[in-house]
């Protein structure tokens, strides 16, 4: 029997999205005579499962690969019976007459093989790739130098994403984003599906554009929005992202353009490949030597004026020698010791720059203790350096503060002050998640998410309306919004009323473990779950982590000839301790023959394994993969030693 509608999505481990799409499109299909299929290309999070139990009007297909976008999309659109065919994303969310608003504006418009909506990121911001035109070389070549970003509103500049053409009203255009991509199923019988050479990135585009040559046209629709929270699966930002993407878009140049013109726009897609990865490189560095470099000079300043005035008040001099190699060696002290021990954290708090200062003090007296008697400054000196070192570090973080520099305020109080708009019932489910996550929160207050007044209403500290005057009454920084209290329109609507805060938005599925959200265009999709409790990603981690392979690798070495014949604990050790110690391995992680298929946080690879303390012994893979994910989301620093402990006394 032929349906109206037909929804696919394509899923590859964003159970947690998923389960929130799923949601949002079950209430939009409610009077549309549709169907919808999810296409899961071999995820080992869940989502199978999870679909399986909570939407068994879904027809699953399972795949038992990676078979990429563009084929497991050609997989449901085979199955399907639509009228129309939507393609959408799991990393979106509808609102409730979105699919109702499309199919009426294609039934309007006969010409119209091919719809796109407008749609915003997790923070309420309009999203360019709304709307694109043709990529050609020139267009191309604006893009990927900047142009287009400079002049969005140029006719000739801003041709990639149409920034000339309004986002309120309705375009023709000439490429649609596959994020969102309804399409009539007489059309896709004419010109054909995805092209399948495309593995991810550009398929869209290929479709778009042979729409177009096929007589028919495609629109931009922005009378009904989508929260597409992006980048999920793909940091939109990474080098790797930059090359499969401008990869795709020579395969689409090869494809649709004369040979002269493939080949100058395969030209400019490679220069700018490279381009882009140098820029990404020298980006990198500076931001990770640029804050502790200007601490350096203005430690090592305020060092000399210290010294100087010392030498002055007692009428004494110390070697210029001394001074050039000394008093830098301080610095490095102080600054190392900051570094190790959170200094440099973000968000940067003054708490974690005095604990990270304050150490280096018995470090700079022990080095000063080693030191012959021509190279001794008075300990007077080192103390109070010590203390014009923390002034100078904190006075660059007060520059940087009055700069409005993001990620310096340093009035901004580390915990989170959140409203959370939803039922009662809801309300109190969402408070208890963030308790068993151990969310550390200063202020939660529960809104009502309409205007009707109850005898409940003394819960609440204020209705919808009055959202803003809350949000900045209470000077919040995160809103939560209870999807099964909140539609879609009115989480858009309110994150455009709040646009002027710097706010956090995340949102709570009914009945879920998670709470999803995404803070900017360019990062990956964030949220709140049961099983992130204390992740081995987490910056504060990470560094105990490396500084515990740096300190045994160090322990180990004076002993590497005499430890090398006891046993094969040592042999193996010893044989990767310059590899640990250089940061090219760390002592305990995960066995890559058993992990590769399972989304974990990435850390160097391992000399000793998680399950290998259970070597020898019958145990299967759900009890192996249970061992990898608990140690990977609620890691401390004492399972490493265990592990090593248990490992050594085999």
């Amino acid at each position: 029997m032929k349906k109206k509608l037909s929804v696919i999505i394509v899923n590859y481990n964003v159970k947690y999205f998923l389960e929130q799409c799923l949601l949002s499109v079950q209430k939009a299909v409610l009077n549309i005579d549709a169907e919808v299929f999810v296409v899961d290309n071999n995820s080992v999070d869940g989502s199978c499962e999870m679909v399986e139990e909570r939407f068994s009007e879904v027809t699953l297909i399972k795949n038992k690969e990676n078979v990429g976008f563009s084929t497991a999309n050609n997989q449901a659109i085979k199955k399907s019976t639509g009228e129309y065919v939507l393609l959408l994303n799991p990393d979106t969310l509808v609102e409730e007459d979105t699919f109702k608003k499309c199919v009426q504006f294609m039934d309007a418009h006969e010409d119209a093989g091919g719809l796109g909506v407008k749609m915003v990121d997790g923070k309420g911001k309009f999203l360019p790739e709304s709307k694109r035109g043709l990529p050609t070389p020139e267009v191309a070549f604006y893009k990927i130098f900047g142009l287009s970003a400079m002049f969005p509103k140029s006719k000739r500049f801003g041709k990639y994403h149409l920034g000339y053409l309004s986002n309120e009203e309705t375009h023709k255009v000439d490429i649609l984003s596959g994020a969102f991509m309804l399409m009539r199923k007489s059309v896709l019988d004419q010109v054909g599906l995805l092209d399948e050479s495309f593995f991810m990135y550009g398929e869209d585009i290929d479709l778009s554009w042979r729409i177009v040559q096929g007589g028919y046209k495609n629109y931009y629709f922005p009378e009904t929005r989508i929260i597409h929270y992006k980048g999920e699966s793909t940091k939109k930002g990474s080098l790797n992202y930059v090359f499969v993407f401008y990869k795709a878009m020579i395969i689409f140049a090869r494809k649709h353009f004369s040979a002269s013109q493939a080949g100058i726009f395969s030209f400019f897609i490679n220069l700018a490949i490279y381009f882009r990865a140098g820029l990404s490189i020298v980006n990198r560095v500076i931001k990770k030597v640029a804050l502790p470099l200007a601490d350096a000079v203005l430690s090592l300043a305020i060092l000399y004026q210290i010294t100087m005035f010392y030498e002055h008040v007692k009428d004494i001099s110390y070697p210029w020698a001394a001074l050039q190699i000394i008093l830098p060696v301080y610095v490095f002290i102080a600054m190392l010791s900051m570094g190790l021990l959170g200094g440099y954290d973000k968000p940067l708090r003054p708490v974690k720059i005095i604990k990270g200062i304050l150490p280096a003090l018995p470090l700079m007296l022990i080095f000063y203790a080693l030191l012959g008697e021509e190279y001794r400054f008075s300990r007077v000196i080192i103390i109070v350096g010590c203390l014009g070192i923390l002034v100078s570090v904190f006075l660059v973080r007060t520059l940087l503060h009055l700069l409005n520099v993001k990620g310096f305020n340093l009035s901004a109080g580390s915990m989170k002050r959140v409203a959370v708009l939803g039922e009662q019932d809801e309300v109190e489910r969402v408070k208890k998640m963030l308790s068993q996550i151990r969310l550390n929160y200063e202020v939660l207050v529960p809104v009502r998410p309409h205007e009707n007044v109850s005898a409940q209403s003394h819960t609440y500290v204020g209705k919808l309306s009055l959202l803003p005057e809350i949000v900045h009454g209470l000077r919040l920084n995160e809103v939560i919004f209870c999807s099964k209290d909140v539609d879609a329109d009115v989480i858009i609507s309110q994150m455009r009323r709040l646009a002027k805060y710097d706010l956090e938005y995340k949102t709570a599925p009914a009945s879920s473990e998670f709470i999803i959200g995404s803070s900017s265009v360019n990062s990956t999709g964030r949220f709140y779950s049961l099983y992130e409790l204390n992740s081995i990603s987490k910056t504060e981690n990470k560094r105990n982590k490396r500084l515990f392979d740096v300190l045994t690798a160090l322990l180990l070495l004076p002993f590497a000839l005499l430890l090398f014949w006891y046993g094969n604990f040592f042999k193996k050790a010893l044989k990767s301790v310059f590899s640990v110690l250089i940061g090219q391995k760390t002592w305990v992680g995960f066995n890559p023959k058993h992990t590769q298929k399972l989304i974990l946080p990435k850390i160097k690879p391992a000399v000793f394994y998680v399950d290998e303390v259970l070597l020898g012994q019958n145990i299967n893979r759900e009890i192996r993969v249970k061992m990898y994910f608990d140690y990977a989301n609620n890691y401390k620093l004492s399972e490493d030693i265990s592990i090593i402990w248990r490992l050594l006394m085999v």
